[in-house]
């Protein structure tokens, strides 16, 4: 990053392949409207929210710098973030689900700096600084919530994705960006719509990342808190949203205890959500988290893991009995009784143990791939791992002997030994040869012409996992997304009406102003007449003024509006009932 800003220890911890999405954010791109987007959706939450969100989000907002008057700064926010242990960083719109939680595992929050614009100011599908700095920052004020997050962008971050997943990130990306832009023909936004259910629709089974990117959207987005028949708003798409934060609260939405099925409940983020899940309390999340977990290849290993890897068509890590890793590209597996007893990465592999690389056995050196039995020797009841030095000899384990070793599955390694690597608890987890060749059956893995086969020891797999076992053994920072966020349009109209939210925002302020109250009324009528949320804020002003008599101008303007654009009506409504606390408004 060229940027200079107020960073924060977390941030100058983060590797470099998840600095690649982070972007400067540049203050001064924030306009007049969008700061008045910010302060009525702000004013509106925490006056509802009061009273429906859960306890944690008001005092949440206090501890992490959110103001209501002004968009946040990050900068300013990591100063205040670094003392409940967090960081903030900016990024441009959706980034991949994996590095998203990989930035939670590092107790760093993204925050899609963009805001979106007045027209979608209740909703927009497109993550913007409102969602995430309104909706998420407050919540991780609570300490036992924020562990969650931080568990599960670290559990969730090693989910096995498809290549499916990646086509339906780009799609809901594209999206996004779509629906938030301003004209966007609707024509391409119905085709990318009818592209995203499609892909959503597809029967196969769903990947790892999936399931666990719909308990994400169930908790940490849309999540409930309490009691099913009176429960409290958590999820940041709730907090953020002034529309659906209402909605949700009615018999319209069904309300479902919270539970591992949620992984199997899909969601469209164009729509209202039709049920919602409650949970009894944040320490129930955690309990949920870890029995999707245990059933991830992350923790069971075995063939089905080795299969994820190889359909994922992506890097990703085996580990052995032994602990030893395997990063590559996965594309072959030989199995026998349902068990792998052999593997086959192409392409650079690196060897790990214990998430460091081993000497020696980097992608330079494994830049061809990487291939090696698992399992037991035939007929041997004592795996070589659990072999002792003294079993080892006995066996012709040993450096400068031939031999030939049979494992299950008919795979055969004859060659010359030239030496071991072993752990710190002095296990052998790798065997060098020369002179070598592997087969299965009559089929040839390994030639001795290819050089010197190295071969990793351990009797089952244990573990597999997406990504490297050690991010610095990959070149990650290559990720571009196909689609960029779209900025609002500039034009003389625009930038006429900015001035006139900027000539009230300083009078709000004690600033300096180019024009009275009166005639930055008399202009906005004249020159922006369907413009709604400034005359709210002149409403506003005037009424502190005991000005009665502009201001009953003012709300006469503003209810011809709700009878030309009855959409907005409730808007109109939402923003006077603020001013006058609750007073009936004719």
């Amino acid at each position: 990053m060229s940027a200079s800003f107020e960073s924060n220890p977390l941030i100058d911890r983060l590797p470099n392949h998840l600095r690649q999405f982070i972007k400067p954010q540049d203050y001064t791109d924030y306009t007049p409207i969008n700061q008045a987007v910010w302060r009525y959706v702000m004013r509106k939450n925490v006056d509802y929210l009061s009273r429906v969100a859960h306890n944690s989000y008001l005092d949440g907002l206090k501890k992490t710098g959110i103001e209501v008057e002004n968009i946040p700064s990050m900068y300013g926010m990591n100063r205040i973030l670094e003392e409940i242990g967090w960081a903030a960083v900016a990024v441009d719109g959706f980034i991949p689900p994996n590095a998203f939680m990989e930035f939670q595992a590092y107790n760093v929050l993204v925050i899609a700096s963009d805001i979106r614009q007045l027209e979608h100011i209740e909703y927009t599908p497109a993550p913007d600084i409102i969602h995430e700095g309104a909706g998420h920052a407050p919540i991780i004020a609570n300490p036992e919530y924020a562990e969650y997050l931080r568990r599960f962008g670290e559990i969730g971050c090693k989910a096995i994705s498809s290549a499916k997943d990646y086509e339906i990130y780009e799609a809901i990306r594209l999206l996004s960006i779509l629906k938030e832009a301003e004209g966007t023909p609707q024509a391409d936004i119905d085709a990318i719509e009818k592209r995203v259910e499609d892909l959503q629709n597809d029967t196969s089974e769903p990947s790892e990342m999936a399931l666990i990117r719909n308990l994400h959207w169930w908790t940490v987005e849309y999540g409930l808190i309490g009691e099913i028949d009176n429960p409290k708003i958590y999820g940041a798409g709730l907090l953020s949203s002034i529309g659906e934060s209402a909605w949700c609260m009615t018999d319209n939405v069904k309300k479902l205890p919270y539970d591992i099925n949620a992984a199997y409940q899909s969601f469209d983020i164009t729509k209202l959500q039709p049920q919602l899940f409650v949970t009894p309390d944040f320490a129930h999340l955690s309990l949920v988290l870890e029995e999707f977990a245990n059933k991830m290849a992350l923790r069971t290993g075995g063939l089905s893991g080795v299969e994820k890897l190889i359909q994922s068509n992506a890097l990703g890590t085996v580990e052995l009995s032994t602990g030893i890793q395997i990063s590559g590209v996965f594309t072959n597996v030989i199995e026998e009784g349902g068990k792998p007893v052999y593997l086959q990465t192409t392409g650079k592999t690196a060897l790990s143990y214990r998430e460091k690389e081993l000497v020696g056995h980097d992608t330079s050196y494994h830049a061809e791939g990487f291939g090696s039995p698992v399992g037991k020797l035939k007929g041997i009841n004592l795996a070589i791992e659990d072999m002792s030095p003294r079993d080892l000899k006995a066996y012709d384990i040993y450096e400068g002997l031939r031999v030939t070793l049979e494992f299950e599955g008919d795979i055969t390694v004859s060659g010359e030994i030239i030496t071991g690597t072993r752990n710190l608890q002095g296990k052998i987890i790798i065997i060098s040869f020369k002179n070598c060749t592997v087969t299965h059956n009559d089929t040839v893995l390994f030639m001795p012409e290819w050089g010197i086969y190295d071969m990793a020891v351990g009797k089952k797999v244990v573990s597999a996992f997406s990504g490297p076992a050690d991010v610095t053994s990959f070149d990650l920072v290559n990720h571009v997304p196909s689609s960029k966020t779209i900025k609002a349009v500039k034009s003389a109209e625009r930038e006429a009406l900015e001035r006139l939210y900027q000539n009230i925002r300083n009078i709000r302020e004690g600033k300096e102003s180019n024009l009275s109250i009166a005639e930055t009324f008399a202009l906005l009528k004249q020159e922006h007449p369907n413009d709604w949320l400034l005359s709210v804020e002149i409403a506003e002003l005037l009424h502190q003024q005991n000005n009665n008599n502009l201001l009953q101008d003012v709300i006469a303007h503003l209810d011809a509006l709700k009878i030309t654009r009855p959409k907005i009506a409730h808007l109109i409504e939402g923003g006077l009932e603020l001013i006058f606390e609750k007073e009936s408004v004719n």
